[in-house]
């Protein structure tokens, strides 16, 4: 049942109030919001308030924003233009277009007894409204696009990749080791500790499953269409190589090329000079199909034959129109745990598989993700700290 009166329409308004001062939400959240508030009184105004908290926060700096704009605009009924301009006034984030100027009805949540402020003439001055914006360069600089940052943003963007927590999940394997409460029973150890007490009494031994980190293996694209992103990317690989033991970073232009010994320098600069010395075709053409292919060939069976996680970081822009990527991917996801396709160009919203190498590896991922920012980083080392499917 949807809540009765102009309910979802006034919902609607305030999730443009909040996308208009930062808060990533859009229709959908609109959408998961009124369904909420079917579940609930509506009259009660502390329910009425965290139903729409639970559905339209996601993040913890948030919360002021929220707090400030739903009391301008379910309490003041002409409170929403101000509202909306202190809450421009002091974020960070480029202006969308103001809201229609005709003030949207709004839902008397307060006692119905209670007086209603009158109507402010027309050349009344403009209230001042004291709003708190929680704000900092650090949250400005987690969603920023590598490709837009300076300088000196990207000297930041790399400490903050160097302090990501970066913990790998552990993966079962096929060997056992012991365990007094393990759930499957080590006959072997059992018979042998059988023959000190001559089979009386008979203590049974156990063992569970052994349990590891998976390999980590990086594919790395540093062809022209990705050089505002590889140098960045290398930096986080960097810190993934030094963070675990099972980790080998490969990058790929024209030919394929290991780095996983230069990565394992503890000074990122001195790693990522040597890098940019011994690889030679830095910001050229992409070969995918032949580099896969010779991934394939001569790495394919030392390093996956026991799960691990593949990261392919490229635009799937191709200089040989996509020729043999369909049959190398195929066979790199048949032999890997997951293979995760890394992709700048998701941070378009009109992103469409034209390109021939897209559309050649797209059917042949597990996962597709952007990796355009920190917060995409972020994601995905929370990605990597979750279960993966099994081969």
């Amino acid at each position: 049942m949807t809540p009765p009166g102009r309910l979802p329409e006034n919902v609607a308004h305030f999730v443009r109030l909040l996308r208009a001062a930062g808060l990533p939400v859009g229709p959908g959240h609109t959408i998961t919001a009124v369904r909420a508030l079917r579940a609930i009184d509506v009259t009660a105004r502390q329910q009425f308030y965290w139903a729409l908290h639970g559905t339209l926060v996601a993040r913890r700096e948030h919360r002021h924003i929220f707090k400030s704009a739903f009391r301008l605009f379910w309490r003041d009924p002409f409170g929403g233009d101000e509202a909306l301009a202190a809450l421009l006034s002091r974020s960070q984030i480029p202006m969308e277009q103001p809201p229609s100027p005709r003030a949207p009805a709004r839902l008397q949540t307060e006692d119905d007894s209670a007086p209603r402020p009158p109507t402010p003439p027309a050349d009344a001055p403009a209230q001042e409204i004291p709003l708190r914006m929680a704000w900092s360069p650090t949250e400005v600089l987690r969603t920023r696009d590598f490709e837009d940052m300076t300088a000196a943003e990207v000297l930041q963007a790399r400490e903050v990749i160097r302090t990501l927590r970066l913990d790998l999940r552990p993966v079962p394997t096929r060997r056992h080791e012991p365990d007094p409460r393990g759930r499957f029973i080590d006959l072997r150890r059992t018979l042998r500790t059988a023959v000190r007490t001559g089979g009386f009494p008979l203590p049974l031994q156990r063992n569970s499953t052994r349990t590891r980190r998976p390999t980590i293996v990086a594919l790395c694209d540093i062809s022209g269409s990705m050089e505002a992103y590889s140098r960045i990317l290398l930096h986080f690989f960097h810190t993934l190589t030094n963070a675990a033991d099972r980790v080998h970073t490969f990058v790929f232009g024209t030919r394929l090329t290991n780095i996983t010994r230069l990565l394992r320098d503890r000074d990122v600069d001195r790693a990522l000079d040597r890098i940019g010395t011994e690889v030679r075709d830095w910001y050229g053409g992409t070969r995918i199909g032949a580099s896969l292919q010779a991934f394939n060939l001569h790495w394919s069976r030392r390093l996956l034959a026991q799960g691990a996680v593949v990261l392919l970081v490229t635009d799937g822009l191709d200089r040989e129109a996509g020729e043999g990527i369909r049959a190398q991917a195929r066979r790199l996801r048949k032999s890997c745990r997951t293979l995760i396709w890394l992709n700048p160009l998701l941070r378009y919203r009109a992103f469409a598989p034209r390109a021939a190498g897209i559309r050649a590896l797209l059917p042949e991922v597990d996962e597709h993700r952007p990796v355009h920012n920190l917060e995409s980083l972020e994601e995905l080392a929370g990605a990597l700290r979750r279960p993966h499917r099994s081969l």
